[in-house]
């Protein structure tokens, strides 16, 4: 069973916003301070979007198909769990953190995971698949204590 130790990082993430926590106390009675937060700004696809899809001649008569266009919104989706690991990266790289709890969808977890480079990956004591992001620090703090106890 992994604990929220002294100096343990808690990393609270979607795939827009990040909170990155701190634990000051131990595992019975753990209290997180926001170190950081990061966020991006991802309107929707079609905000996003400049054209319409493009179409295609097909090679029957008269007949042409539809494209699809790129999903902008997915791209910055993917492209912030990339930019999280690299600051995770810099961070374990600096000495900042020696254990590393990441809480997540499991969507996210999946994203992130595939990102992370070996040296983080090494610190990660335990992954919550859940989106906590839009809960306040103390529901956190109850919620990843009640999530590692049942683990």
């Amino acid at each position: 069973m992994a604990r929220i130790r002294n100096g343990t990082w808690i990393v609270v993430t979607d795939s827009e916003k990040a909170l990155f926590l701190r634990n000051l106390t131990d595992h019975e009675d753990p209290h997180l301070e926001v170190t950081g937060k990061d966020e991006q700004e991802n309107p929707s696809d079609i905000e996003q979007s400049a054209n319409r899809p493009g179409r295609m001649q097909d090679t029957g008569v008269q007949q042409r198909s539809a494209l699809d266009d790129t999903d902008w919104h997915e791209l910055a989706k993917e492209r912030f769990a990339a930019d999280l690991a690299e600051k995770l990266y810099h961070e374990a790289h600096e000495g900042n953190f020696e254990r590393l709890i990441l809480v997540a969808s499991p969507q996210v977890l999946g994203d992130l995971r595939a990102e992370l480079h070996q040296e983080v990956s090494d610190r990660v004591v335990a992954e919550i698949p859940k989106t906590l992001t839009n809960h306040p620090v103390g529901k956190i703090e109850d919620l990843v204590k009640k999530e590692l106890d049942a683990g």
